[in-house]
């Protein structure tokens, strides 16, 4: 329950629709743009890849064209799931919770959602029936993936992420990249986002945001918990969102 107390100047209806109707109009200006921002990248240049990457699946190898399920269109989640780890990280948990629900209608798009991570593909199974997740998930353990597509960084030497040198502590980073097929089994990279650019996925920030508190938190995610977990202590999250 929140105990936040109300400083909000309160005002007659007629007041708060003049008001409201100000807000309006900003919040049309930035649909606009928003818009604009969408096709602007989807008019990037498109790289085609020409590496061989393999992942380990339930069904043994497959290829980067595989993963697109017989779709045109690819969205790979880097998952900060490294090897060694028992539990993902807790802001790409979070934000997996809602693949399923987003699923359900991508797939009857021509698009596939799936997550890849770097560990061993049996290291992140026990997780995964953990938090009862069905969308694909996928290992690209001994591959270049994750270094080639921004989101392990390594622990030495001259580092980069979300286009920007990067000084952080975390060697394995979020991030998500898109992906079109060509009938001919071409495959190319499209776009790349991380960081707050993530943001556009996590739906429960988009409600929070409506709220009258907004997302009400001192650093990004330092509310949130495994879905499993919300009743007891957890640990400080070892990752967030930048």
């Amino acid at each position: 329950m929140s105990t936040h107390e109300n400083r909000h100047p309160v005002v007659s209806r007629s007041q708060w629709l003049a008001a409201r109707r100000q807000l309006w109009l900003h919040e049309k200006a930035v649909t606009h743009h928003r818009d604009a921002l969408a096709a602007a990248r989807r008019a990037l240049p498109w790289v085609k890849v020409e590496q061989d990457y393999r992942f380990h699946s339930p069904d043994g190898e497959l290829s980067l064209a595989e993963l697109f399920a017989g779709r045109s269109q690819l969205l790979v989640y880097h998952f900060m799931f490294a090897e060694g780890w028992t539990e993902g990280c807790h802001g790409c948990s979070f934000l997996a919770d809602h693949f399923d629900g987003a699923n359900l209608h991508l797939a009857h798009h021509d698009v596939s959602l799936v997550a890849v991570s770097r560990a061993p593909y049996t290291q992140f199974q026990a997780f995964r029936q953990r938090m009862g997740w069905r969308f694909p998930w996928y290992s690209s353990h001994g591959s270049s993936f994750n270094e080639d597509f921004g989101v392990s960084v390594g622990g030495e030497g001259e580092r980069e992420y979300n286009y920007a040198p990067y000084d952080g502590d975390e060697s394995e980073l979020p991030g998500l990249s898109a992906f079109y097929r060509e009938p001919d089994g071409s495959v190319y990279h499209t776009y790349s986002t991380y960081a707050r650019g993530l943001d556009i996925l996590v739906n429960t920030y988009n409600f929070l945001d409506i709220a009258p508190l907004g997302r009400n938190e001192e650093g990004t995610m330092d509310w949130v918990r495994y879905h499993d977990r919300y009743e007891g202590q957890p640990d400080k999250p070892h990752c967030c969102h930048k």
